[in-house]
């Protein structure tokens, strides 16, 4: 494809992108299909010769899209909403374009330093103090496994067995890296929680105190700010202070809410997290930058460089010394140049653009929670401290078994309405539903049309 040809398609491209941005919310969120739509519908080998690309865009429109569930849908409320603004938009085009590999300062000056520099924006945004640097990885779950693996090679494991402990209501990722780093399925304990879902500081020191007098070396904590079912806040001011005295590694995983210490008046979540060993943020979760872009801060950048920098001959470069060489603080060597987007979206909204988004979404989950509140039949399960809410149909006096099987029905037939897009959780033993802001678009109508559908469909015999 020349340049004149790129033009003419890429044209197409943007104006396609331009129209579904802008009419996104006329689309079901959720599409109408069930497993093996697409595939079925596609040549099960590939093509002998080229397709024009027109041929490729007619079927990304007509097959592709179809089957797309809408992220960007301003009634997508599951999960963690968010979305993908233009800039960040942009950002990605520009990043593809470019196609640079920052895996050392010499393959990418613009990428290492630009990362740099959106790393330490996020920092001062969110209120980090600047002994904190750090990298941008795909996603949480990734960075978490960095820090982890650092907190394994800083303690010194041996022939010992380690350990990292996290609440019950911590995230799989954590589990997962104990089972990457062959510490096991065992070698993360689920710390029980209180009465809103956050961890015990309690019993997380009964659990260190055991293990140590078993032979066992506690490794790391993870404390979580915003917990995927609850959005839960551990007490990270606790938890640091018995992380010091164990001289275990704290990580705090603040994927989701980590944004929202933007704001003043949520800052009381976030009282410790300055004392932690790594950070993790998701600018892809509540920073409208498009998928994947999860940014790892570390106190200490030689500890994780020790766990993994490994420089072969082929990549030695005569500004050793001088320049960072990312590759030397995670697991991939290739690295996206994922901090374009990041910095553009940054300029784009700036702090105050930032902040009176977040805060928006704040006041629209509190207004739908005082909706559930107040309705017969419906109930708020859990706090809410950012922008996500905890609910359930309460139903019309029946057993826990059938009061769990209406709120599957609901959620379901919510979803397959294309009306809105919600997801659920299980507390106590019971199904919840969760509805999540976190999208540029949603307004109180887009909240109140979801509203009405909900009841509409609890209502159905």
């Amino acid at each position: 494809m020349d340049a004149e040809a790129f033009r003419v398609q890429a044209h197409q491209v943007v104006d396609w992108i331009a129209d579904y941005l802008a009419s996104v919310g006329d689309r079901a969120v959720f599409p109408d299909i069930e497993p093996g739509w697409l595939r079925s519908r596609l040549p099960a080998h590939p093509p002998a010769e080229p397709e024009s690309m027109d041929a490729v865009l007619t079927d990304f429109r007509e097959l592709v899209v179809p089957a797309i569930t809408h992220w960007n849908h301003p009634s997508f409320h599951a999960y963690f909403a968010n979305s993908a603004s233009g800039p960040g938009i942009l950002g990605e085009m520009l990043a593809a374009a470019l196609n640079a590999n920052a895996m050392v300062w010499r393959a990418s000056p613009a990428g290492t330093e630009l990362e740099e520099v959106a790393v330490d924006w996020l920092r001062e945004i969110v209120g980090l103090p600047p002994v904190f640097a750090g990298v941008i990885n795909d996603t949480a779950s990734t960075s978490t496994l960095v820090a982890l693996a650092a907190a394994r090679e800083a303690g010194a494991l041996g022939d010992r067995p380690g350990r990292i402990y996290a609440s019950v209501e911590a995230h799989s990722s954590v589990q997962k890296a104990g089972m990457v780093l062959g510490l096991g399925r065992d070698g993360v304990q689920a710390i029980p929680t209180d009465a809103e879902w956050r961890m015990q500081p309690q019993a997380l020191a009964d659990h260190v105190r055991a293990d140590r007098e078993a032979g066992v070396l506690p490794l790391a904590v993870v404390a979580t700010l915003g917990t995927t079912s609850t959005t839960s806040v551990d007490p990270v001011a606790e938890i640091a202070e018995i992380a010091a005295a164990e001289q275990m590694w704290l990580h705090v995983d603040a994927a989701y809410a980590g944004p929202a210490a933007v704001l003043p008046e949520l800052a009381r979540h976030f009282v410790g997290w300055e004392r932690a060993d790594s950070i993790v943020v998701n600018p892809h979760k509540w920073l409208f930058t498009p998928m994947d872009c999860s940014v790892l801060f570390f106190r200490d950048p030689d500890r994780i460089r020790a766990a993994f920098s490994l420089t072969p001959e082929y990549l030695k470069t005569p500004e050793e010394g001088q320049g960072t060489n990312l590759m030397d603080y995670g697991v991939a060597l290739g690295r996206r140049f994922r901090a374009l987007k990041l910095w553009m979206v940054i300029r784009a909204f700036g702090v105050s653009g930032i902040e009176a988004r977040i805060r928006e979404h704040c006041r629209l989950a509190r207004l739908f929670a005082s909706w559930v509140a107040d309705a017969p039949g419906w109930e708020v399960s859990a706090p809410v401290p950012f922008a996500s809410v905890l609910f359930r149909w309460t139903g019309r006096g029946e057993d826990a078994a059938s009061i769990d099987a209406a709120n599957h029905a609901v959620l379901e037939g919510l979803n397959r309405s294309g009306t809105a897009f919600l997801s659920h959780t299980v507390l106590e033993g019971r199904t919840v539903l969760k509805l999540s802001v976190g999208n540029l678009r949603t307004t109180e109508a887009d909240l109140a049309r979801t509203w009405t559908a909900l009841r509409d469909h609890a209502a159905r015999p």
